[in-house]
């Protein structure tokens, strides 16, 4: 069955990484390097959470055949 990333791990990685985006364009904006620079800080924060959920099951199972690569 395909998860299509509809999974906790991946939904939880995304939207930290978009509010981290749409803050980091609003510190643009107003002319707030701080918070530009909070925003930027997001985008990593949010890519490690998704993989630590995803390792906690979280996040979709792999199939058989792709762990034995």
């Amino acid at each position: 069955m395909a998860h299509h990333g509809n999974t906790p791990a991946a939904w939880t990685g995304v939207v930290i990484i978009l509010v981290g985006f749409v803050l980091g364009g609003l510190g643009l904006i107003v002319d707030s390097w701080l918070m530009f620079w909070i925003g930027v800080a997001l985008w990593p924060i949010g890519a490690v959470v998704g993989m630590i959920m995803q390792k906690l099951g979280m996040g979709a199972q792999r199939h058989e055949a792709a762990q034995n690569r």
